[in-house]
């Protein structure tokens, strides 16, 4: 069965406008739905990712650069990501519907894993 990743957009200033109360409410909607995709069989993986800012790499003539970011200012960070078991596009996006990533004002990126 084909994979997909779940690359959860956060928006940066809709998060830090809530409420302690309401993130502790969108937590417990993201664990209620990692568990319901874990019990149905579709939950592959997943991991939210560190808000210190991680590393952005590139090269150029062979020299590599390694900057800081995102920045903290940035309006957009990717959060964390899933991976879903399902069978096409249709499938995957028909799972994504309730994540809790959109009612919190973010997006998901959703791409199927290639195998190699």
């Amino acid at each position: 069965m084909p994979k997909f990743m779940l690359l959860i957009h956060n928006d940066m200033p809709h998060l830090a406008k809530m409420a302690p109360a309401e993130m502790q409410r969108v937590m417990a909607q993201y664990q209620a739905w990692n568990t319901k995709m874990a019990q149905s069989g579709k939950l592959a993986g997943g991991e939210k990712l560190r808000e210190e800012g991680g590393r952005h790499l590139s090269a150029k003539g062979g020299k590599l650069t390694v900057r800081d970011g995102p920045y903290a200012e940035a309006k957009e960070v990717v959060g964390g990501y899933f991976l879903l078991d399902a069978k096409d596009y249709a499938e995957a996006t028909s799972l994504c519907e309730d994540c809790p990533a959109l009612a919190a004002g973010g997006r998901i990126e959703l791409r199927e894993i290639e195998k190699m």
